[in-house]
């Protein structure tokens, strides 16, 4: 897979739409062998590569900035938490799977409730499902969730009076992502890691059909 011809938005989609749950690489691994990249379409390969393949190890870098930054300030602490939760419902695979463990644990209390937090039934077109669905948390739509927790976030952010820090902080997590990303040269696991994702995606596709 050429990364050099994916697009910003492709890996946007990417990122959305893979399992949130794969777990981080090693550390070994992940400080392995840095190299300058020769050109700029070889930088432009590699960023695209590695914050596909090193996806989770760069969020947990994000987050552990974020609270290094904010160890004495607990309400700071509880905004990262929610801005982070609000990122992560982005996630389709994340979203479903945090919809069905509350779903499944209101329903040891109230059956009835459970069933009104189901999700609506997919659209069926000419005997198949709509390629184009809206992702549901708890029967809601996911921006409902995205658009409470990056409120609550935002307020706790302003009444915490550390929304100066956390752009700091923000910014050297970034910056130490976009780093990493560039110099880090991308192994035969990460080629290999992404030739089976890109066979998941067209086996997908033509399951489809």
């Amino acid at each position: 897979m050429d990364w050099g011809n994916v697009t910003a938005e492709d890996l946007v989609d990417a990122l959305r739409e893979v399992d949130w749950s794969s777990p981080p690489r090693p550390l070994p691994e992940f400080f392995s062998r840095f190299t300058v990249p020769r050109s700029y379409a070889k930088w432009n390969s590699r960023l695209k590569c590695n914050l596909y393949y090193y996806r989770t190890n760069y969020f947990i870098m994000i987050v552990i900035i974020l609270g290094l930054g904010f160890l004495r300030r607990p309400v700071a602490i509880l905004a990262a938490m929610l801005t982070a939760l609000s990122i992560a419902f982005l996630n389709d695979s994340f979203a479903g799977t945090f919809s069905e463990k509350v779903t499944r644990t209101v329903r040891q209390f109230s059956p009835h409730l459970a069933a009104k937090m189901r999700p609506p039934l997919t659209p069926v077109i000419r005997g198949r499902p709509s390629a184009k669905r809206t992702i549901h948390i708890c029967g809601r739509p996911r921006w409902v969730f995205v658009f409470i927790f990056s409120s609550v976030s935002f307020i706790l952010w302003y009444v915490s009076c550390s929304l100066l820090t956390v752009l700091w902080a923000l910014a050297i997590a970034l910056l130490a992502t976009i780093l990493h990303a560039s110099f880090r040269t991308p192994n035969l696991k990460a080629r290999l890691n992404t030739f089976r994702e890109e066979f998941r995606a067209v086996w997908r596709n033509y399951s489809e059909l």
